[in-house]
């Protein structure tokens, strides 16, 4: 049995996760980076300073909840956004920095991995495929940085990923988080326009831009401007785009299947925690599995699930 603490300072959370891997628990903390209203993302400088000042806090509530942090075996950490060379966002200094202190000072080893990677984990252990950490399938991150899909390769004690589809302009969770702040909605968007969509009962039909296996997503944010302009109600709008970025990761599905044969699919990333998604996509696709919510959106779970895989 071990105690594994995972930390990670992503784009627009601050979080750390406590595994107990005898008792098979994840015990999470969490805090959102402020956005000022109707402004559609955060600076670096700010997420840095942010991060800062909240990690802290984070690491303290995780604590109370956990009752102490007493025979923690060993710290994970995101140390980066995805798993190839070049791959950098200071905002995950902030993590880093504070998980090579605590390593020192407990005197336990420090293992880091790519945010990418973790929501992966994380998706495996909320949806009860940890077999997977042994198997081949497909594994989609769908979030406000990034829409891809990722041929990924289980070894036991971690993952290598192959990208094989991706968005090649807007990523999905630009689209939604745009399309929200357009309609007066408050950022990270998703939840809103999810609550604005179940609202309509229009069908909306949508025909995604394809090239080969990855998708084009700009010009969701461009209809939905014109939408507005005509005099659409939010309520359509919102459908419209939840609807558009579901038919583009439907087709990237297809395309991926038909490429790579049926293997298992992972949908992780906030994003793919927006329930008229995931039931879509569920009926679709025998094989798919999706993150719980609170294992979708960022999260140092998974980083704490990797760091398990490693030392067991």
């Amino acid at each position: 049995m071990s105690r594994i603490l995972g930390i990670d300072t992503s784009n627009y959370t601050t979080s750390a996760a406590l595994y107990d891997t005898g008792a098979g628990e994840i015990v999470q903390s969490k805090m959102l980076l402020p956005v000022k209203p109707g402004e559609k993302g955060v600076r670096q400088s700010d997420a840095v300073f942010h991060h800062t000042a909240q990690l802290p806090q984070v690491i303290a509530s995780l604590k109370e909840k956990c009752g102490g942090f007493e025979g923690i075996d060993a710290i994970g950490v995101s140390t980066r956004p995805r798993s190839i060379d070049g791959s950098y966002m200071p905002c995950f200094t902030v993590g880093s920095g504070t998980a090579r202190i605590l390593s020192d000072v407990l005197g336990v080893p420090l293992f880091a991995c790519s945010h990418q990677e973790g929501h992966i984990a994380a998706a495996l252990y909320s949806s009860g495929r940890m077999d997977l950490m042994q198997g081949r399938f497909i594994a989609f991150h769908v979030s406000g940085g990034t829409t891809e899909a990722l041929l990924v390769k289980g070894s036991g004690k971690g993952f290598s990923e192959e990208l094989i589809a991706s968005s090649l302009d807007l990523k999905a969770g630009q689209a939604i988080d745009r399309t929200a702040v357009m309609l007066g909605l408050p950022f990270p968007g998703g939840i809103h326009l999810e609550r604005l969509a179940l609202q309509c009962g229009d069908v909306i039909r949508y025909k995604p831009a394809m090239k080969g296996c990855d998708c084009c997503l700009s010009g969701i944010e461009n209809k939905c401007l014109k939408l507005l302009s005509e005099g659409a109600s939010k309520e359509y709008i919102a459908k419209f785009c939840l609807t558009a970025v579901m038919n583009s990761i439907m087709s990237m599905t297809d395309a991926i299947l038909e490429a790579y044969g049926e293997l298992p699919i992972i949908y992780a990333g906030g994003v793919m925690s927006n329930v008229i998604m995931k039931r879509e996509i569920s009926s679709r696709y025998a094989g798919a599995n999706f993150a719980a919510p609170e294992f979708s959106c960022d999260n140092a779970a998974g980083v704490a699930v990797l760091a398990a895989a490693d030392i067991l």
